[in-house]
């Protein structure tokens, strides 16, 4: 598999797919910028998107906000307090990682070996093979679904808790090892916030701190009032936009699937309280089809719920892709309740309402 990648990264650059940033000077970690070939596949995959997303929902509209926002809207979105990752050095070879991801890869080498279990007795029984009745009785199989139950649990609770402390107890109880060096020498774990932070202003005195936004998202939540009121929009309905975001991921690595600087491509769907996990199931198996219909193999996508929710979420999804590193989030799907809209309300002082003429009342969506 890790040849695999290695020759994609050697393909991309060899015909004018991706090049490393800022190459003639030995590079910029993490950013990537596209060639005449990337450019030309990156715009196909945005137009598949915004057709299939804008054009072909009548009730989904588009939006290109800008990447400086005021300040305090990232206040009131709780990236400036919530916006971080747990991050682990080992001091030996002086590499550093998310912890979560460590955890995250440990839980599936475990599964890793229940597969290869499935799939030797599958190979040994053919066509009359009962995976259900075989995963509930072999031994070795039990013993490993065992193991990651309670490792499972036990991550999610520290996660959920943001016990850092547990964390690490997690990592030496598994004895997880460095990649690089292969020692367990791991410092303790902290937190890091992942904005970009900037300065506008004529002097820096006078300037005012700003952030390269992290996401998208905000913008669309800031204008939607903009947005329902010019565009007559009744509930539900979307707001689509495909936009630079920033994030300084201290342990960026695979290619191009976590970078620095990149675009994501985004909806955020309104919609009347008490209705959201209706259509939190209905965008879930949408948006499934979707990636499937790109052609890639249907084996290769899986929904991952989430071990901890965001402090929005009252529900959240993962869509995964089998890369030649495992598999990893190409698509999150979240019901973000109306914990947005309600926070901008409250730090902007402006009424952010909805009035539907079916209820005769007004609401936050």
């Amino acid at each position: 598999q890790e040849d695999i990648f290695k020759k994609l990264v050697a393909h991309c650059k060899e015909y004018g797919f991706v090049f490393q940033s800022s190459e003639i000077y030995d590079g910029l970690g993490a950013v990537y910028d596209y060639g005449q070939l990337g450019v030309e596949l990156k715009n196909n995959i945005k137009k598949y998107w915004w057709d299939s997303m804008v054009k072909l929902h009548e009730n989904v509209v588009g939006l290109d906000s800008a990447i400086f926002m005021h300040p305090t809207i990232w206040k009131a979105s709780g990236h400036v307090d919530a916006f971080s990752d747990p991050l682990i050095d080992n001091k030996d070879s002086k590499k550093r990682y998310r912890a979560d991801v460590l955890i995250e890869d440990q839980l599936a080498k475990i599964e890793e070996k229940i597969n290869k279990e499935v799939a030797k007795a599958q190979k040994r029984f053919g066509d009359s093979f009962d995976e259900k009745q075989f995963k509930e009785t072999n031994p070795r199989v039990l013993a490993n679904q065992g193991k990651w139950n309670t490792l499972h649990t036990r991550f999610a609770k520290a996660l959920n808790d943001v016990n850092l402390d547990e964390l690490k107890q997690i990592i030496i109880d598994q004895e997880i090892a460095c990649p690089v060096s292969g020692s367990r020498n791991w410092t303790d774990v902290r937190q890091f916030n992942l904005m970009f932070s900037t300065e506008m202003g004529a002097t820096a005195d006078g300037a005012s701190k700003v952030y390269l936004r992290p996401e998208t998202a905000q913008g669309i939540f800031v204008n939607y009032l903009n947005v329902q009121k010019t565009g007559r929009m009744k509930i539900p309905f979307g707001i689509a936009q495909i936009g630079k975001a920033f994030r300084n991921e201290i342990v960026a690595r695979q290619f191009i699937f976590r970078m620095r600087e990149f675009e994501q491509m985004e909806m955020q769907f309104f919609v009347r309280p008490g209705t959201e996990l209706d259509w939190f199931e209905k965008w879930k198996e949408t948006r499934m089809q979707w990636h499937k219909a790109l052609g890639f193999g249907d084996e290769n996508y899986r929904f991952h719920e989430h071990e901890k929710l965001a402090h929005y979420a009252n529900a959240a999804v993962d869509v995964e892709y089998k890369f030649p590193f495992g598999f990893k989030e190409v698509e999150g799907i979240h019901s973000r309740t109306d914990f947005d809209l309600s926070q901008h309300e409250k730090f902007s002082g402006k009424k952010i309402r909805y009035f539907d003429p079916e209820l005769n009342e007004s609401y936050v969506p």
